[in-house]
């Protein structure tokens, strides 16, 4: 398969075992350029696991991650940053010793330059940040000065997908990202993610909410007990199918779509 025609990302055969714990038993999950991908699966289904993996904050047991078709090993987080892979977790992973517009910009922040003396962008990341805090739908007025503790849970959610908007990565995975939300900000996160795939950019949506990943979703991936069972194209998705398939209801073999 030629590097233009490969998915832009493929897991294979992942497995992930702690001691005597499997949490993933060889799980497949492909994405194709342009694809939001919505992964189900009740807690314990081994989701996190697998986007841990795939964000590079852990590694497989056994299994194979593909980058447009190339073998790729992630010793870390900015090993899947440096190949486009943009995580947000459930938590926002932000510093609340720093202000929003540094948590936007984090190890990535504008400079000015003036010979060989180089400093941040200040004026930049204050326009920047106001700009990025409309479109998640932040409709409170906040400096880009302004610290992260002062934000609520959703607030701070909102600010990590703010980050993933500016820096467009190729994939961006979103772990629960309406969680704590109010209504207009989960509109935001929603049509971010529209966005991203009208950008050619790819998704992957981990939520419980299957009503908001059935708004975006092209494909749902659903995992139980740590293997896949299902992959569903958007035309075959209805709420009472895939919940009959993660309670193991339905046969989710039989159900398989796309490989």
């Amino acid at each position: 398969m030629s590097e233009s025609t490969a998915p832009l990302v493929e897991m294979l055969g992942i497995v992930r075992e702690y001691g005597k714990v499997q949490a993933l038993g060889g799980v497949d999950l492909a994405v194709q350029p342009g694809e939001i991908v919505t992964l189900l699966g009740d807690n314990g289904a081994g989701k996190s696991t697998l986007i841990k993996i795939l964000s590079g904050a852990d590694r497989p047991t056994s299994g194979e991650i593909r980058i447009r078709g190339n073998a790729m090993r992630f010793r870390s987080t900015r090993d899947a940053i440096a190949l486009g892979i943009e995580t947000i977790y459930q938590d926002s992973a932000l510093v609340e010793q720093l202000s929003i517009g540094r948590n936007l910009f984090l190890g990535r922040e504008p400079s000015k330059s003036r010979g060989p003396v180089h400093w941040m962008d200040r004026t930049q990341m204050d326009q920047v940040t106001e700009e990025l805090l409309k479109r998640v739908g932040i409709s409170k007025k906040l400096s880009a000065h302004t610290p992260i503790t002062a934000l609520s849970g959703g607030e701070r959610q909102a600010i990590a997908i703010a980050r993933a908007m500016y820096f467009e990565a190729d994939l961006i995975v979103l772990d629960e990202p309406t969680n704590n939300l109010g209504v207009e900000e989960t509109h935001g996160v929603l049509r971010f993610i529209r966005e991203a795939r009208e950008a050619g950019r790819s998704c992957v949506f981990i939520t419980h909410n299957m009503h908001h990943a059935f708004q975006v979703a092209d494909r749902a991936v659903v995992l139980r007990l740590g293997k896949k069972v299902a992959d569903i194209p958007r035309s075959e998705m209805t709420v009472e199918r895939i919940e009959r398939i993660i309670m193991g209801l339905e046969d989710g073999e039989a159900v398989a779509s796309v490989g």
